[in-house]
């Protein structure tokens, strides 16, 4: 199991004081700002959110708008572009038995319902209409994007160290 949790991704600067446009990963978007200091993929750099507030674009509603501690003029918000934050996963709330991190799944082997090993899990994604699983074929370099649902994916045995899935015909290739 990871024991860092990305719960968020910096984006672009917004506005002039130092505010930036956040991503949240969290179930609850504004849960983020709960978690106390935020970390660099690196761990060199820590954050913490002062102020958290929808964005109020008609045209984008999928980010937040963030002041960072210490952080008051646009040009080190645009610095910090794209940066992913983390914290550690004793802070995030346990899961129930039906409910696992995105980053559990990193890694796990990939079969099908009879058995059939075809790859491993080398991310999700969420382009906006679900959740995607991105499975990197047995012995291939290219991927296979998956949908991920309960019809394509029936069973998540993150201590069993697998997924079991029922793959549309054709999307794996021998």
């Amino acid at each position: 199991m990871a024991e860092r949790i990305c719960v968020a991704q910096i984006g672009a600067a917004h506005g002039t004081r130092g505010e930036v446009r956040l991503k949240s990963f969290t179930a609850d978007p504004m849960a983020v700002k709960d978690y106390g200091t935020l970390e660099s993929e690196d761990g060199t750099a820590t954050f913490r959110i002062e102020a958290l507030r929808p964005a109020k674009s008609h045209l984008v509603k999928s980010h937040l708008v963030a002041q960072l501690a210490g952080i008051r003029d646009r040009t080190t918000a645009e610095g910090l572009a794209n940066l992913r934050l983390f914290v550690p996963r004793e802070r995030l709330p346990a899961t129930d038995s039906d409910e696992f991190y995105h980053a559990d799944l990193i890694g796990l082997a990939v079969v099908t319902t009879d058995g059939h090993a075809l790859g491993t899990v080398v991310a999700i994604h969420d382009f906006g209409a679900g959740d995607i699983l991105e499975v990197r074929q047995q012995g291939r370099r290219d991927t296979v994007m998956l949908p991920f649902t309960a019809a394509t994916v029936p069973v998540v045995d993150v201590a069993g160290g697998r997924i079991v899935i029922n793959p549309p015909d054709g999307v794996f290739k021998e």
